[in-house]
């Protein structure tokens, strides 16, 4: 793909009339000013504020989040890991987004006009958001087994992730780092105790899946560890003399040794010892004190929409039966007797939908991301820079990771995005799914969202970087439906295997919403999603536990999917034949990840400057 120049775009859209209208202050600045003017002076003065007030927030935001700051290319803090969790550290943060609020409360949206509108809009409601999270304290469930400091410290730490190791003053940055995050899985464990004492504490399931992570990181020997990475690769710096290399090696393995396993060792006891102990048997936020506020809050936060869990659950039923009507004829096109628990068997089992290596599985996925990518300008005119590449999960982490997941791209161009296979259970990764997941998490997904929104000159860094899950999984949900429109899921069984993975986020809405507001049991989610697709049972209890320790998430794909096809249907009812596929893509990427009222907002603007030209 020859990527289009994404500056030009940018100032285009950024002209769009998305609330253009001059407004002009009741008190004149000077009587000499005409009117227009004095509106002119007006946007101009709270434009600067607001655009001050995001370049300030972004730089403090980096200072307090060090690790942040090296995943989005700021190197300045990569020997800093971030203040452990404390008492001073809560009255901390809430000052600062406190404050934030104040701030943006104080300047003038209404003078406010294209992407000056929209970061006003953005940032106001994520400093809300924020402050209103405080209130459920979920800063004592620190870690779990889908996340938090051990996992992906351990990415960091490996030396194929954002964290430089190129010279010796590298090395040395993260000697001194695994210092800051020894003392913050120290703090875990006060976080950990304190919840014990609210009662609001992991799910036992989650724990018990949580020690292997944990375990996997105290070695006896060191070379076993995933942080030796960057000590085997010295060998290879052609910058670093050999003596710094000869101590570096020294004092970098006495670091794994004395720092970061006795780190996890300490963690590992606590849960195991203490924690394990005390964990819940109920597995549903709606058992926590203040626990419908609590669902009701991760409902908002991953859908930005006005939606009840009653409504969400009765909408992923209505999908699950119409998703369950498609597959069977699936099954009838492919001449399977049998009903449909047995073609789902024939799907799990049999061996032709299935790999023998993992070399075979990151191949084919290759071959496919080929195919795509001299599809997708039939249906898009802007085009991410970045490329990305196929990689297998790192065997450390693979045993309890995602099927598929993606890593996005250096800022500054120095590493790909990563499309990530889990090829721990080839049982797991079925051949029917690869056109599917390949279009969703890489592209136009994953990788065309957020490396378009890394790369859009102009954009407020944060967000450049920031996000909201309900646009960013909606969009690749909704990557997914244009399958067909570039000429992929011609067989059948790749339909079919279009068809699973909707199923999957289909059954989200279901099980989540059970799990969380209706007191569903663990098995009794497990029983349902086996019940309504073929996945293997391993996949299933992974997804059901993913959906304990995150509530929420999983309601963003589906929700957000089925807002932004009610944007192009509305645009295309009402733009007729001026109704462009390109240029309606455009309008939803070129943005960055927004609101979905906000992105309503956009769409209905646009809408109607193209009715006007």
């Amino acid at each position: 793909m020859k990527p289009r120049h994404l500056s030009a775009v940018a100032v285009a859209i950024a002209s769009l009339s998305l609330g253009a209208t001059q407004h002009v202050y009741a008190n004149a600045p000077s009587a000499a000013l005409s009117s227009s003017a004095q509106s002119m002076t007006a946007v101009q003065s709270e434009s600067q504020k607001l655009n001050q007030l995001l370049e300030r927030f972004f730089a403090d935001s980096l200072a307090r989040s060090p690790v942040y700051a090296t995943f989005v290319g700021v190197h300045q803090y990569n020997d800093q890991f971030g203040e452990p969790l404390s008492d001073q550290w809560l009255a901390d943060e809430l000052a600062f987004q406190q404050g934030y609020l104040d701030a943006i409360k104080a300047i003038d949206g209404t003078q406010l006009t294209g992407q000056d509108w929209l970061s006003y809009e953005i940032f106001k409601h994520a400093r809300e958001q924020a402050i209103k999270g405080f209130e459920f304290e979920s800063y004592v469930m620190p870690i779990s087994q889908m996340g938090g400091a051990h996992s992906w410290f351990a990415m960091l730490g490996s030396g194929s992730s954002a964290q430089p190791f190129n010279n010796e003053q590298d090395y040395r940055n993260f000697m001194q780092r695994a210092k800051g995050f020894a003392d913050y899985m120290d703090s875990t464990i006060w976080a950990m105790k304190r919840g014990i004492e609210k009662g609001i504490v992991l799910p036992r399931p989650i724990v018990e899946k949580l020690l292997p992570q944990l375990s996997a990181h105290i070695v006896d020997d060191i070379t076993q560890s995933v942080f030796y990475g960057p000590v085997a690769a010295l060998d290879e710096k052609d910058g670093i003399s050999a003596d710094a290399k000869a101590e570096l090696s020294t004092q970098y393995q006495a670091m794994i040794k004395e720092v970061i396993i006795p780190a996890y060792q300490r963690v590992h006891s606590f849960v195991q010892d203490e924690y394990l102990a005390k964990a819940r048997e109920t597995v549903g936020l709606s058992a926590l004190p203040n626990g419908q506020a609590r669902y009701a809050h991760q409902i908002d936060i991953n859908t930005t929409l006005p939606l009840s869990a009653e409504e969400i659950h009765a909408f992923g039923q209505r999908e699950v039966a119409r998703i369950l009507s498609e597959m069977r004829s699936v099954k009838e096109t492919v001449g399977f007797e049998g009903d449909l628990p047995a073609f789902f068997e024939f799907l799990r089992n049999d061996d032709q939908f299935y790999f023998d290596s993992e070399q075979a599985v990151i191949d084919a996925y290759t071959d496919i991301k080929h195919k795509i990518d001299a599809r997708v300008p039939t249906l898009f005119e802007v085009f991410p820079k970045a490329d990305y590449e196929v990689r297998a999960v790192e065997a450390y982490r693979a045993a309890s990771a995602a099927g598929a997941s993606y890593q996005p791209p250096a800022p500054d161009g120095s590493r790909p995005g990563i499309f990530y296979i889990n090829t721990h259970n080839l049982k797991a990764q079925p051949k029917f799914l690869m056109e599917t997941l390949s279009v969703h998490e890489a592209a136009p997904g994953h990788h065309f969202q957020i490396a378009i929104q890394q790369e859009v000159e102009g954009l407020p860094a944060f967000r450049k970087f920031g996000g909201y899950t309900v646009f960013a999984e909606g969009w690749a949900l909704y990557a997914e439906s244009l399958g067909k429109e570039m000429g992929l899921f011609t067989d059948p069984y790749m339909w079919y295997g279009r068809l699973a993975d909707e199923q999957l986020r289909a059954m989200r809405l279901v099980v989540d919403t059970g799990l969380h507001a209706m007191g569903w049991s663990r098995q009794k989610a497990i029983d349902f999603m086996l019940a309504n697709s073929s996945m293997a049972e391993s996949d299933v209890v992974a997804e059901v536990e993913r959906y304990i320790s995150i509530p929420g998430q999983a309601l963003a794909y589906k929700t957000g999917e089925r807002h932004i096809k009610m944007l192009r249907s509305k645009a295309k009812k009402a733009l007729g034949e001026k109704f462009d596929i390109r240029k309606f893509h455009t309008q939803i990427l070129i943005d960055g990840a927004l609101p979905m009222p906000v992105l309503e907002a956009k769409i209905d603007k646009w809408i109607a400057q193209q009715q006007q030209a």
